[in-house]
C-alpha cells in the first residue's frame, strides 16, 4: 500500500471521531492538580511434557507504566505526560528477546488566550532501556540501544480544544535525533555528504498534533494521539506517529487493554513500522 494510501486510511477514523465529539456539551471545568498514576503487568506461561499435539515452552510478561499529571489553572494548563514500557519472551529453547521497550516523556504549557484557543510551548524526549538486535543475522546485529537513537522535540503554536475529549494543534517545531554509538550513528544520524560522523541530525519544520480521549463507559477509556512532523521538503517525507490505547477494567485489578502504533520516519525506514499489543493482567492505581 502507498504511503498516501495508508495515510488517508489511519486518518479518516480520526476524522469521524472529531465530528463526534464536537456535538457534545462541555464539563465544567475543575482547576490544580489532576494526577494519575496506573501500571498493568502482564504475564502468560506454557509448559508441556509429553503433549502429543505438539507445542513448544513459552513465557512472556510486559509492564506498562502510564502517568498523567495536570495543572490546570483559570489562564494556563500545563500537561506531563509519562509513558514507559518493557517485556520480554522466550520460546522453546531459544534466548529470551524483548517484546516491548519504550521511554517517552511530554510536557505542554498551554495559555488560555480566549475560549478554545490557546498558544502552546511543547517539548518530548524518548528512548528505550536496553539494545535492541536483528536476529536474522549469524551473530545477531545490534541495532539499537539506550538513546542510540533518542528524539526531542521542542514546538510552540496554536491549539484549538473544542470540548474536552478532542484537541488539535498546529506549531514550528525543532525535532533532533541523537546516538552516542558512532555504529548506530551510521544508521540513524550521520549524513555521508559531510565529514565525520554526525551524533545529532537537527529539523526544524512544522508540526500538527491531534489528541482524543473518551471515557467509554465507567470502566472503559479510549485515547488516540496522531502526530505528523514536516521540515517542508516533500510531502513523502512527513514523519507520522498513531498511538492508540483501549484500556477496560474487568476487576479492581484485572484490566484489558490494547495497544496500535503506527510509525513513518524516512530517515530510518522508507516503510512504516506497526505494534499492536492484546493483553489482559494486573492493573494498580498509585494516583
Amino acid at each position: 500500500m502507498k504511503f498516501r494510501q495508508c495515510f488517508m486510511l489511519f486518518l479518516a477514523p480520526l476524522l469521524v471521531v472529531q465530528v463526534s465529539v464536537f456535538s457534545q456539551e462541555e464539563k465544567k471545568e475543575k482547576f490544580g492538580w489532576d494526577k494519575n498514576l496506573v501500571s498493568n503487568l502482564g504475564f502468560s506461561q506454557t509448559q508441556f511434557d509429553n503433549w502429543q499435539q505438539g507445542g513448544e515452552n513459552n513465557w512472556n510478561w510486559q509492564l506498562d507504566i502510564l502517568g498523567n499529571f495536570v495543572n490546570n489553572q483559570p489562564k494556563t494548563k500545563w500537561e506531563n505526560v509519562f509513558k514507559t514500557s518493557y517485556g520480554r519472551s522466550k520460546i522453546g529453547d531459544d534466548e529470551s528477546k524483548k517484546s516491548a521497550d519504550q521511554i517517552r516523556i511530554e510536557s505542554t504549557l498551554n495559555y488560555k488566550a480566549q475560549l478554545h484557543v490557546n498558544p502552546y510551548i511543547r517539548v518530548t524526549g524518548e528512548t528505550q532501556y536496553t539494545s535492541g538486535f536483528d536476529f536474522s543475522t549469524d551473530p545477531k546485529l545490534e541495532i539499537s540501544k539506550f538513546m542510540n537513537p533518542g528524539y526531542f522535540t521542542e514546538s510552540a503554536g496554536i491549539g484549538y480544544e473544542p470540548v474536552k475529549e478532542f484537541r488539535t494543534r498546529v506549531g514550528a517545531s525543532l525535532k533532533q535525533t541523537v546516538t552516542t554509538d558512532d555504529t548506530l550513528a551510521l544508521r540513524y544520524t550521520d549524513d555521508p555528504e559531510k565529514d565525520g560522523i554526525q551524533k545529532i541530525r537537527s529539523e526544524i519544520g512544522v508540526e500538527w498534533l491531534n489528541d482524543f480521549k473518551k471515557e467509554l463507559n465507567e470502566n472503559t477509556v479510549l485515547k488516540s494521539k496522531l502526530e505528523f512532523f514536516s521540515n517542508l521538503a516533500a510531502l513523502n517525507e512527513v514523519d507520522v506517529r498513531w498511538d492508540n490505547h483501549l484500556s477496560t477494567k474487568v476487576t479492581k485489578y484485572i484490566a484489558f487493554t490494547f495497544t496500535f502504533e503506527l510509525l513513518y520516519d524516512r530517515d530510518i525506514d522508507r516503510k512504516r513500522q506497526l505494534k499492536e499489543v492484546l493483553s489482559i493482567g494486573l492493573t494498580y492505581s498509585f494516583l
